[in-house]
Parts: C-alpha cells; structure tokens; sequence
C-alpha cells in the first residue's frame, strides 16, 4: 500500500464495503455473581463468546492470589526471564504445569502467539518442512512463516493421510532433513479436533516434531482436563511439544510450552520470543496457580460444561438450525456472508446475547459466522433462550 492518505482511506473503504471492517467495544464483565454476563455502554448482556470455559477468569480465588502477590513482588516483572525477570511465581507454576501437562518441564511465555512463534523458530532450521492444517490459528501459520525454512506447506484440514504423504516426499526428496508438523488441537472457529492419534503416528514414522496448540482443549477436555492428548490417551513421546495458553480455561493471561527437560533448556536458549520481552507478571503467574487449582480440584466445572454443550446442541437441533460438528465449547452457527453474521449477531445483542460476528480472514471466504462459546458459568435458562433468539434471528435471514 502506497504511504498516502487517500491509500489508507481507500482501504478501510474497501472493508466496509466488504463489511469486514472490526469495531471495538468497551466490555466489562460483572464481577461478583459467579454469571457470565458482561456490562456494554451500561447494557448487561450474557456473554456467549468468551474463551472463559470454565468461568475462573472472575474467580475471587484468581483476584485474591492476583492482588496478594502484586502487593508483596510489584505489578511488574521489571525485565526478561534470563535477565532479572524470573521469580518465584514463575517457577513454581512452571513445575505445576509440568507435572499438570505430564512433562519434565515447561517454559512460559508471554502471550499463545509468542510461544508459537518461539517453538517454530527454535526448532526449524533452513532445510526443513513446516508442514500446517490448512486451518490452523493465524498464530501457527505465521509461525512457520517466520521460520525462515525453504519448506513451508499446508495440508487439507484435518487430513492426517495428506500430512504423512507430505513428510514422506519430505524424507525422500531432502534425506536428513528435519520436519516439524504443527497442529491445533482444538480449531478455534470450528469446534472440532485434530486427529492426533494418526498424526503422532506420522510424525514418529518419519522422525518429525509433532507441535500441538491445545489452547482450546487444555482444562478442558480430558477426564482431568489435561487436555486433547488426555483425551486420546498420548504422552511426551507421542506429542513432543505441547502449547497451552492460560487465558481460556484458566482465566488469566500468558502461555507455555512443554515437554522433555532438554527440548524446554533449547526453547530457553533459541526462541527469541522468550529471550527478547519481559517476563509475565508474577501477579498473574500467582493467579494461573489457584486457577490450576481450581482446574484440578473442581471437576465439576468441566462436567457442568459438558452438558450445557449437550443441552444447546439439542435444542439447536430442535429448531432445525445449521450447526457445525463440534462437542467442544466452541459452537459455531455458519452462515455465509459477513453481512448475514452481522446481521445475526445485531439480532442476538438487542436479545441480550452478546455473540461476535466472525468473518474474513478470520474465517475462509462464504463461512462467515457467529462463533458461539459455552461456559460452565451459564445458566440452563440463558443456554435455551439463547437457543431461541438464535432460532429467531436464523428466521429473519431466512425471511429476508
């Protein structure tokens, strides 16, 4: 884009005319009643498009470990972990989310993004494949960009068959070079999961990092919500780095790698993501320690999530409405246009739903959605009258 005003006006004209163009707004959640509801211009909605699955992130445990830890070690971290910046706090939840994840260690980052970025970069060098799912977060894809490889490609969503023939040609056409297959665990717009099992499978038949992004499955899935390798059943040798992030389920805010003591010591040494940026506050590191604790000691938070999942699925089907295939908390209504999302979650809001509208390039092109998310924070009467104004709004587009 030419450095001209008229350019940048030009394209901001090009979004709206796409009805592509983001719009923030001032959200504020209501803290104290244990609800998923938030505050908008001095409007309550219920919100049902928050990654807090497990409803810790206005836990008064969170707010309490948060507030006595800033008041004995300060706000900030101050510098980066190698530096000056590594506390106590710090450590001890990296060893908790080690023996949590089943790992000899775990290192944590600032932000999911950054640890994407730090493993790709650390891992790859020049002559290797980073082979992705086609839909894979922005943040994985840009991963492998930023690798600097000669070998960047994709795979058809969900093709396990698609991604070992590409690390087979991978093998025979470059002997000795390396590979690294990164995956979601959990799609973050679809709801469904990445056939890990098969991967793992691929990745050892061929001697290829498998890298997982269980950002949405980590507290959540899996009898004690270890996540999607809980819920398959795979370890450290079948999945050799694994990537959470602690905003979701956990209700705070960062994210970490882990796996094997020596794979953790060269992310320190390499990923500069986590060389080069101050360490993660240790108020919220003291809060993600009461959430694990609230993760591991309340199961019922992931069972009461699972039938709130159940109940709006049944009563979506009820209505006839589009619905992806999803038993995750991530509910996706796929209908087409930005326009007609726009227009679903306008329908939604005056209801009392907040429910963001997800389009391009979030999104591939015509599957524009509303990407609902369940928490065990909802109530069963919000879930059905959520299930009803979904039904009106489908209605109207319809109609229209």
């Amino acid at each position: 884009m030419r450095c001209a005003p008229e350019a940048v006006a030009a394209a901001l004209h090009a979004l709206d005319a796409k009805d592509l163009r983001r719009r923030r707004a001032v959200v504020d959640a209501v803290i104290g009643d244990g609800s998923a509801r938030v505050c908008v211009d001095g409007r309550h909605y219920v919100n049902f498009c928050s990654n807090d699955y497990l409803g810790l992130a206005s836990h008064p445990a969170l707010a309490a470990a948060m507030a006595e830890c800033a008041a004995r070690s300060g706000a900030g971290a101050g510098a980066s972990h190698l530096v000056s910046g590594h506390g106590s706090e710090h450590e001890a939840l990296e060893q908790e989310l080690a023996g949590f994840c089943g790992r000899e260690r775990a290192l944590l980052f600032s932000t999911g993004y950054m640890a994407n970025l730090g493993v790709a970069s650390a891992l790859a060098d020049r002559d290797d494949l980073v082979l992705e799912d086609r839909l894979n977060h922005a943040s994985l894809v840009d991963a492998g960009l930023l690798a600097r490889t000669r070998h960047f490609r994709r795979y058809a969503h969900g093709d396990a068959g698609a991604a070992a023939a590409a690390l087979a040609a991978q093998s025979a056409a470059h002997p000795g070079a390396g590979a690294l297959l990164l995956t979601d665990g959990v799609f973050s717009m679809d709801g469904d999961l990445a056939p890990l099992p098969e991967l793992a499978a691929a990745a050892r038949r061929h001697q290829a990092w498998l890298v997982v992004d269980d950002a949405h499955g980590i507290g959540v899935l899996g009898a004690h919500g270890g996540g999607l390798c809980e819920h398959f059943g795979l370890d450290a040798r079948e999945v050799p780095v694994l990537i959470g992030t602690l905003g979701k389920a956990f209700g705070s805010f960062g994210a970490f790698v882990a796996g094997d003591a020596e794979v953790i010591e060269l992310l320190m040494q390499r990923a500069r993501t986590y060389i080069y940026t101050t360490a993660l506050p240790q108020p919220v590191a003291a809060a993600t320690r009461a959430a694990l604790r609230l993760v591991r000691g309340e199961p019922w938070r992931r069972e009461r999530l699972r039938a709130l999942i159940a109940r709006f699925r049944s009563g979506v089907e009820q209505h006839g409405l589009p619905l992806a295939d999803s038993a995750t908390p991530i509910q996706p209504v796929i209908l087409g246009s930005a326009a007609a999302a726009l227009t679903a979650s306008r329908r939604l809001r005056d209801a009392g739903f907040w429910v963001a509208a997800i389009r391009p390039p979030t999104v591939p092109e015509g599957s524009a959605r509303l990407r609902i998310t369940l928490s065990a924070a909802h109530a069963d009467d919000e879930v059905d009258a959520l299930v009803d104004a979904l039904a009106g709004a489908c209605r109207d587009l319809q109609a229209a």
